[in-house]
């Protein structure tokens, strides 16, 4: 059967009236506008046809069976919707029972808790009681999956037209979201998926006998389904075409199942006509040609309604702006394809998935991939898909290099199979694009990599030399010449460095070969027979190294360092793999080891590469299998290497042997440790008589002397790395040549290298003793060590330790969450210890506060940000997965000054919304608490200091004279995100913090102390440094902070309306030169921005007092209570004794 591909859309609306045929028409010409190519090119367009025919043969009377098609026309003049009640509809709109159960098909669909095969019965019982209602119910399911809320009403159906109907439609979409059905997250909405194209599969299935053929049902969906995949609005568009299909891959079963049963009604028949005529039954063969007729029918109907569905809509929605409409129409036709081969496999439709191979988005080119996976794994398909294999083999190889790893992986995959199925389909450059890539970081790559190498170099083709060899083993193995070719082909990729990335990749498709350790040891221990090729010194350099990964690989079951995210855990039947091959590496290698040891003792490289096998024996087999001499020959081998070889490798690689023989839990420890003592013994003899020879010649020591004490210390040195030799006592011998280096200068360099490594290792191993007995103690220096450490780096940088000590406490919180989750327990003794931790390291800080001042701003605000860095994904009602942290935070807001807790509470306010604030649940207490903090007091925002001397009963004011000029008394307010807040400057924040507005003034001086205070500020600068450093300064700082808080009530109602004539003269000078501030206090300003301002009124005592608005509130100003000038009384008043 071919499909009429070419047929026009209008070809099977006969019965469509034109109006309806131009409105569709019109459609699909407004396609254009939602496609993301152009039409232009395309093989399938359209052609203009003048009549229009009915579906089906010329002339074809409609069947007994079936009902007479109505056109669309037609149905404004049915009257049976008034009977539609008793399908839970009134007037077109779903209804419920009184139980609250779901009546509609997208209500049922959606919830998935009914067979869907119940469902469609029922839809087929309503549609043969009545075809228009159930035909409603069936148009609201496609618009209510499209996410509409809106309802097509029976008037509406009766009256309208399609493109009516979906414009109406269309402006009952819920514009605030876009999200309908199918892109709503959550485990019921991708149920939902799975359910939507199951019913419409079901449906098909369940009415392809009958209702399909009617004319009427199928003609309402696929129009409608056309009518709404040309849609502007997405939603529909996308519906509607995962329906459509859907709809048509249910129809190629249907087609595929007419060409079955015409298939057998043919032979049937032609054995029935074949026949002689006296045993022919006539009757049978009318029967079978009535029922091959109907067939027939039956298929031209399938065709012109996949037709339609393609034409109308794949040719279209193919190249859609929308990624995920594209990958659905690829992946169904890959359905078709290989459902319906003989209709569909040809150029005409592969052609679609070649072009989109070149799709800008990796979802669609991954379904084209899987959709020719699928064709190119039945080989019997290959005669069909050799063309478009030539068209399109360069870009499927291309693609092998893809930017998205998993449409690459498949691209890989697809390329095995072509070669699976053709070797000549590949050129050598094809294949060779893709070897390479077994040594890709990315593992998924590197299999399929492996998985093509494997089917191209180490698959055998030839039975009869497969079964001839298989009896033979060892080198003489089918193995031995593939693994040859494999040593050949790690060579030539000149990537020796990643042996292990080219075992990994071949791991899991040439196991058998890669596990034939049997072969290997022979290819190196025998001699090549007669004829054969002998490997190369290079050669075998390989093979030992493949050897030694394979080994590793099998003992350790999982793949190297850089492949992967980690040690997963082993399956049951892994970990049995893992103990049967660790098992059979163990019995082969104690045997095989000391022999191949023997054999390349002399190549250093070799001999470092056979040292790492030990490590992945089970040394139990040595005690059980009997295998004692084994061992000995494995230590005589050992000793003989160490003896020959002075290469730190080798050393460290028979150091680290022995160090594993030499475990407590095995039997075999004290037959290697006797060994192992034997050994030392003599090295260090060696070492100690070289070591007086050396130091007897001294100046006239010759090259033997100091090869003697260089290579004996090499190996000594080696040794002490991993095993504790202080019984032996090289320190002294050591510390002897470092003594007579420094005394005489004559000791060669390499020798004063290795002596001081050697001591060093003797220091470690002491200290490792001394610790074992006394733990505490080492405790203690530990901590002292630390304490060190952090006064050290805060001295360096305040800051950068302030962000050290709030990042180690982040760590600790995520560390915190992932082990019990976002809901953590806050009375737990883990969060009790991290607030504890918290504590410790505000403690750090100390009690002056101005200095650690910007340090202790800057840690707050890198915590709220963490705070605040994520929202919860539940939405804003629920608090940030790390508001827990503000807790611990709190640990900190004491260190804040008390201006500075004002401006980070402003900061902490920019991240909350109103309904944070407004939330007293458990889960919010955190936040409650941090706030608390920060607005404990933090409302008295006054801080004055006192930069004259303590023992001068005079207040300190400024001579006139010295008053800077007026423009100077102005400094333009800084915004405190230009200092620390700007610190990290990737973090956006609302709006811009507004530092608290902290006016410094002054006060006049008087004449009768002026001299005096002159001659004070000439040796007394009060510069900050003064302040930090001075006691006295401090403490009348922190004198008056207390004062102010004690008498806070009191001073509420005091002003200087009752004070001495000097005191308003100073205050009305207060008033007048207060018209504009002198300076801002901003907050965190540097260091050098502090000695300008101080060098500008070093004659001053600077107050911060709250910023005046006007004269009147000024003329309410708090005195400064250390003010020795001035006579406070308050409105009652009482009189304040003068200072």
């Amino acid at each position: 059967m071919v499909l009429l591909v070419g047929s026009s859309w209008a070809n099977f609306n006969a019965s469509e009236d034109h109006s309806k045929a131009g409105i569709l028409q019109a459609a699909k010409d407004s396609t254009n506008e939602t496609t993301a190519h152009s039409d232009a090119g395309s093989e399938l367009e359209e052609t203009e046809v003048k009549g229009k025919r009915k579906r089906g043969r010329p002339g074809r009377p409609p069947s007994a069976a079936k009902k007479p098609r109505k056109s669309p026309g037609d149905k404004g003049r049915l009257e049976a919707g008034a009977r539609g009640a008793s399908r839970g509809r009134a007037n077109g709109h779903p209804q419920q029972n009184g139980e609250g159960d779901p009546v509609t098909l997208f209500e049922v669909v959606k919830l998935g808790k009914s067979a869907m095969q119940s469902v469609v019965d029922d839809w087929i019982e309503s549609y043969k009681q009545d075809r228009d209602i159930a035909l409603l119910d069936l148009i609201n399911f496609f618009i209510q999956c499209s996410g509409c809320r809106g309802t097509v009403r029976i008037e509406m159906f009766r009256n309208m037209q399609n493109a009516e109907i979906i414009r109406k439609m269309t402006e009952e979409f819920d514009e605030d979201s876009g999200d309908y059905p199918l892109t709503m997250p959550g485990p019921q909405w991708k149920k939902f998926r799975s359910n939507f194209c199951e019913f419409i599969g079901v449906l098909i299935r369940q009415c392809q006998y009958s209702i399909i053929y009617d004319e009427y049902m199928m003609d309402t969906v696929i129009s409608l389904l056309t009518g709404l995949s040309d849609s502007q609005v997405r939603a529909f568009r996308h519906t509607s075409t995962l329906a459509a299909m859907k709809l048509m891959t249910a129809l190629v079963n249907v087609a595929l199942n007419l060409s079955i049963h015409q298939d057998n009604t043919q032979r049937q028949y032609e054995a029935e006509r074949n026949k002689m005529i006296g045993k022919r039954a006539n009757e049978r063969l009318e029967l079978l040609l009535q029922k091959r007729k109907e067939l027939q029918e039956n298929q031209d109907e399938i065709e012109n309604m996949m037709n339609s569905i393609f034409k109308g809509i794949f040719v279209h929605r193919y190249r859609d702006a929308i990624a995920e409409i594209r990958a659905v129409c690829i992946e169904e036709i890959g359905v078709w394809m290989k459902m319906y081969s003989d209709a569909f496999l040809n150029d005409s439709y592969l052609k679609y998935v070649g072009w989109t191979l070149h799709d800008r988005q990796g979802e669609v080119r991954l379904k084209c991939l899987k959709a020719l996976q699928s064709l190119y794994t039945n080989r019997e398909l290959f005669p069909k898909l050799e063309l478009f294999t030539n068209r399109f083999k360069d870009r499927i190889v291309s693609m092998t290099l893809d930017k998205e790893y998993d449409v690459a992986v498949e691209a890989i995959r697809l390329v095995t199979l072509i070669l699976h199925g053709s070797e000549e389909a590949l050129s050598n450059e094809d294949c060779e694009n893709v070897y390479h890539l077994v040594y890709s970081a990315h593992r998924p790559v590197a299999v399929a990599a492996g998985e093509f190498l494997h089917k191209k170099l180490f698959s055998r083709h030839d039975p009869q030399a497969e079964e001839a060899l298989a009896k033979r083993r060892g080198r003489n193995s089918p193995n031995g010449n593939l693994i040859r070719m494999l040593v050949l082909f790690f060579l030539e990729s000149e990537l020796h460095e990643h042996a292990a990335y080219l075992v990994d990749s071949l791991w899991e498709s040439s196991q058998e070969l890669l596990k034939d350790w049997e072969c290997m040891t022979e290819l190196l221990l025998e001699e090549p027979v007669q004829g054969e090729e002998a490997m190369s010194d290079r050669q075998e350099s390989a093979l030992i190294e493949l050897m030694v990964c394979t080994i590793r690989q099998a003992a350790e079951a999982h793949p190297p360092v850089g492949r992967g995210t980690g040690k997963r855990v082993l399956t049951a039947k892994e970990r049995k793999t893992q103990i049967d091959d660790r098992n059979k590496l163990t019995e082969h290698f104690i045997i095989a080891l000391p022999m191949l040891l023997s054999k390349y003792s002399a190549d250093a490289e070799k001999v470092a590469n056979l040292l790492q096998i030990p490590q992945y024996f089970d040394l139990e087999i040595y005690s059980t299998g009997r295998m004692e001499k084994h061992l000995d020959a494995l230590l005589k081998q050992i000793k003989f290497v160490v003896e020959k070889h002075v290469e730190s490798d080798v050393l460290e690689a028979c150091s680290k042997t022995y160090s594993i023989l030499c475990s407590e839990e095995y039997t075999i420890q004290n037959r290697v440790d006797i060994a192992h003592s034997q050994l030392i013994d003599e090295f260090v003899d060696r070492f100690n008589h070289s070591v007086e020879d050396l130091l007897q010649e001294g100046e006239e020591a010759d090259d033997d002397d100091i090869y003697n004490v260089l290579s004996t210390l090499k190996r000594l040195t080696s040794f002490h790395n991993a095993h504790d030799l202080t019984k032996w006592d090289l320190f002294s011998n050591c510390y002897r040549l470092l003594r007579t280096g420094i005394e005489h200068g004559a000791m060669p360099e390499q020798i004063v290298v290795q002596a001081l490594q050697c001591s060093h290792y003797s220091i470690l191993w002491q200290l490792v003793k001394i610790t074992e007995g006394s733990p505490s103690k080492y405790y203690n220096d530990y901590g002292d060590i630390i304490k060190e450490t952090l006064s050290k780096t805060r001295q360096i940088d305040k800051i950068q330790c302030a962000k050290t000590l709030i990042l180690s406490l982040q760590q600790l919180f995520n560390e915190l969450v992932q082990e019990q989750g976002p809901n953590l327990d806050r009375t737990s003794a883990h969060v009790s210890g991290i607030k504890e931790l918290a504590r410790r390291f505000a403690l750090t800080f100390g009690l002056d506060q101005i200095k650690t001042r910007e340090a202790v701003a800057t840690l707050h605000k890198d915590g709220i940000e963490f705070a605040f860095k994520y929202q919860n994904q539940k939405g804003q009602d629920y608090p940030p997965p790390n508001l827990a942290f503000l807790e611990v935070l709190s640990e900190f807001s004491s260190k804040l000054l008390r201006q500075d807790k004002k401006t980070v509470h402003s900061y902490l306010e920019k991240f909350l919304t109103e309904q944070m604030m407004e939330r007293r649940e458990d889960v919010w207490l955190p936040l409650i608490s941090y706030r608390n903090s920060l607005v404990t007091g933090g409302e008295d925002d006054r801080m004055s200091v006192n930069s004259g001397s303590s023992s001068s009963k005079a207040s300190s004011v400024r001579n006139k004279k010295g008053r800077p000029p007026l423009h100077k008394k102005r400094v333009e307010d800084e915004s405190l995100e230009g200092s620390w807040l700007n610190r990290n400057e990737n973090i956006h924040t609302p709006g811009t913090l507004q530092a608290p507005q902290l006016t410094s003034t002054v006060l006049r001086e008087n004449t009768r102390q002026m001299g005096e205070q002159i001659q004070e500020h000439e040796s007394e600068q009060g510069s900050e440094q003064d302040f930090l450093h001075n006691p006295q300064m401090q403490i009348s700082w922190l004198g008056q902070q207390k004062l102010e808080d004690l008498n806070r009530k009191d001073r509420t109602g005091m002003n200087y309306m009752k004070g001495r004539t000097g005191v308003r003269h100073a205050v009305r000078g207060l008033m007048e030169d207060d018209a504009e501030p002198i300076f801002e206090d901003v907050m965190m300003s540097s260091r050098g921005q502090l000695e300008d301002m101080n060098e500008e009124f070093e004659d001053t005592m600077v107050i911060d007092l709250p910023p005046s608005r006007n004269r009147r509130e000024r003329a309410e100003l708090r005195p400064d209570f250390f003010d020795s000038a001035a006579i406070i009384e308050d409105d009652s008043g009482f009189g304040m004794p003068m200072f």
